[in-house]
């Protein structure tokens, strides 16, 4: 969930205060060789227990004392520097046309100064790369042609209440008709055709042309809120000739009459309809607010951070004592990591105090309203306490709910949660929830649904019991009565494609898939990547969105990995096991953040159906350049919508009457010839266990 944990490069010079260091270093026995440098501390063995070798520094220890399941790494930074180095590596590879490696090269031959000297040195050569390297291409993507060939289905947009028209999206479906682009023709201007929906994918649509009946020969796909795509009606309102396609023009002697008998009683869009995508797409964050944002280094506080930038709801944050401006955090503007100035301290939350005194000039607190709103709670009667258990998805690693106890309690309704046999000796990695988060549950949740729960670090009375667990350690389980049992009906099936961001890397929207539905609790694959780097994800998130979304807002999509691997191999390379980063997460390997991956706005870009957009937020968003309709038409054809706040747009029925009006109007409209695992979506009870 959090950008950049324990980066290799981070500055511990503070190492007096426990609340800047990144780890609690235990005592060592006096007996060992100890040596110390740049903040870690390294042993040799004794030579009577099990061996092992570090696989990041070449360090020789004991192999019980080592990190990591596999206990390859001497501690948390070892590897996480390791990850670092097998993803960049990998990403490099890709990006000069290399086939991925498997793996990092093994770094045990060499004195350790030298070591360290030869890293410090890479690392350095991949920050002068990263600023100059564009990023990765994604030319050889396409939704249409993924979703096409593979018969997938995207999740409807109206699964996605915090994106573009995502409350409005209304009865949009498949045969509804619209007024496009005809690409079948050679004038040289720009003319227009009539096309139908034959299929919808999020933001996506298949087209085929009026006139082409069964044939699929020229279905193509665009973005339905581009700004080339219209209602019926819009060219005879805007004097635009509908020109009708090269390949079928000479199958109709009259196609006004053609067109009439199609189109009567037929679906098109509201008259509006671009206007509200423009409204929709209209942010309240700016650059240069202020706001308080988790610290991504330590979990436990928040940091003060300013809005760089804003591409489709989702903020840039710099962190405000950043001098280069490159120490950043990705989330959305709905995100329960951001707050407003002074949240931390209304709340008792831990707080990191800015070096910098005054604000900077421009720079300007972000209103309190702007911020997502939690449920109230009554904390006056039965409430959570400090010591109970429960089980929490683990921000380090999302792809596991984890064993996990209530640390602190703090005001309105806020927790701070830490995972058992994880945590540091300091309280630096506990992690706020708010005690109606979805990503936390009772006792016994992970039983019910048949999820694997992970268990503390160096508990050994497996399989694990929570009856036992308790009594061990003489604690009690919370109420199952204070969590969140909403379940809303959110129409995500199992199988369902979308855009889905990184979490652990949260700059990366990828193109993923829904896996598991466990009541509102969705599992997120990364198409092309392994399954231990899935997801757990509320249905709700704002940090998932519909196909088409990075198009649509100028954002990059980042392709599945599979194919960006296979572009760069030759074609007699048949390697089909991809190169995966890994980052310590908790108590598995989570990938580090790929180089050259930074979303770009792609505003300067063609893009086929798609809606230009200013990469630092509205600025430069205006509605599409639509005629007014002539006032007879647009009463009659059109009638506006409700003025409730919620926009609802039915689509509109073509009339027979006005069809013939617009349509045999000689001048006003002119034709030119010869150019399951399927887990419950309701509201079960699903927390049914009590406590022992």
């Amino acid at each position: 969930m959090f950008d950049g944990y324990d980066s290799c490069s981070e500055d511990t010079s503070s190492s007096s205060s426990s609340e800047e260091s990144e780890e609690e270093v235990a005592p060592l026995p006096s007996n060992l060789p100890i040596i110390k440098n740049n903040g870690q501390v390294y042993t040799y063995p004794d030579g009577k227990s099990g061996m092992a070798t570090c696989e990041m520094c070449g360090m020789v220890g004991v192999r019980d004392a080592f990190y990591s399941k596999t206990k390859r790494f001497c501690s948390v930074s070892c590897s996480r520097s390791y990850s670092s180095n097998s993803k960049k590596a990998s990403i490099l590879a890709r990006l000069q046309g290399k086939p991925p490696t498997k793996k990092a090269k093994v770094l045990q031959k060499q004195p350790l100064v030298a070591k360290l000297a030869a890293y410090a040195q890479y690392q350095a050569t991949l920050q002068n790369q990263a600023k100059t390297k564009a990023a990765v291409s994604v030319e050889g993507f396409s939704w249409g042609n993924y979703i096409n060939s593979n018969s997938f289905i995207a999740a409807p947009v109206a699964c996605f209440k915090h994106a573009p028209m995502g409350t409005c999206w209304g009865d949009i479906s498949e045969n509804v008709r619209i007024e496009v682009p005809n690409t079948d023709c050679s004038l040289p201007t720009k003319v227009f055709w009539i096309a139908g929906i034959i299929k919808l994918a999020g933001y996506n649509a298949l087209l085929r042309y009026e006139g082409f009946e069964n044939d699929s020969s020229l279905d193509f796909w665009c973005n339905i809120c581009g700004s080339d795509i219209h209602p019926v009606g819009w060219c005879a309102a805007s004097g635009k000739p509908l020109v009708p396609p090269r390949t079928v023009q000479h199958k109709y002697t009259n196609w006004k009459a053609f067109l009439v008998k199609r189109l009567t009683g037929a679906k098109t869009l509201p008259p509006d309809f671009s206007q509200k995508v423009s409204e929709s797409m209209q942010y309240p964050f700016k650059p240069c607010m202020r706001v308080e944002v988790v610290d991504k280094r330590h979990l436990c506080r928040t940091r003060v951070a300013v809005v760089e930038s804003v591409i489709g709801g989702r903020l840039r944050l710099v962190y405000e004592e950043s001098e280069d401006r490159t120490d950043d955090f990705w989330c959305h503007m709905h995100s329960p990591l951001i707050h407003h100035i002074g949240w931390s301290r209304s709340i008792g939350h831990r707080f990191k105090r800015s070096d910098i005194t005054k604000k900077q000039d421009g720079h300007f607190d972000t209103p309190p309203h702007l911020f997502a709103k939690v449920k109230e709670v009554d904390q006056s009667g039965e409430w959570f306490k400090e010591g109970m258990k429960l089980e929490a998805i683990d921000p380090l690693n999302l792809s596991t709910i984890c064993v996990a106890t209530i640390r602190k309690v703090l005001a309105d309704g806020f927790l701070m949660i830490g995972i058992d046999g994880s945590e540091a000796a300091d309280g630096s990695d506990w992690f706020c929830y708010h005690a109606t988060s979805p990503s936390i549950f009772p006792v016994g949740f992970c039983e019910i649904n048949m999820i694997e729960l992970t268990p503390p670090r160096g508990y050994t009375k497996l399989p694990f019991k929570w009856f036992d667990y308790l009594r061990e350690t003489g604690s009690i389980a919370a109420p199952v009565k204070l969590f969140n049992k909403d379940v809303p009906n959110h129409g995500f099936r199992v199988g369902m494609k979308l855009e889905a961001v990184d979490l652990m890397e949260p700059r990366l929207i990828c193109v993923a898939t829904v896996t598991r539905i466990i009541h509102r609790l969705l599992r997120i694959h990364f198409d092309g990547w392994e399954e231990e780097y899935d997801q757990w994800v509320d249905c709700e998130s704002p940090d998932l969105y519909p196909v088409g979304w990075c198009q649509l807002t100028g954002y990059q999509l980042q392709p599945p990995a599979s194919q960006s691997s296979r572009e760069s191999q030759s074609a007699s390379s048949k390697q089909k096991k991809k190169a995966k980063s890994q980052q310590y997460k908790g108590h598995k390997k989570k990938r580090k953040m790929p180089v050259g991956k930074k979303p770009v706005s792609l505003s300067s870009l063609p893009m086929t159906g798609g809606v230009r957009r200013s990469f630092s937020g509205d600025e430069e968003l205006t509605p599409p350049p639509y005629r007014t309709l002539p006032a007879q038409t647009a009463l009659e054809a059109f009638p506006p919508p409700s003025t409730s706040r919620e926009f609802r747009p039915s689509l509109k029925t073509v009339a027979t009457s006005q069809l013939k009006e617009e349509l045999l109007d000689g001048e006003d409209y002119s034709f030119l010839q010869g150019a399951s695992d399927q887990e419950s979506n309701g509201s079960a009870t699903f927390y049914i266990k009590q406590e022992p």
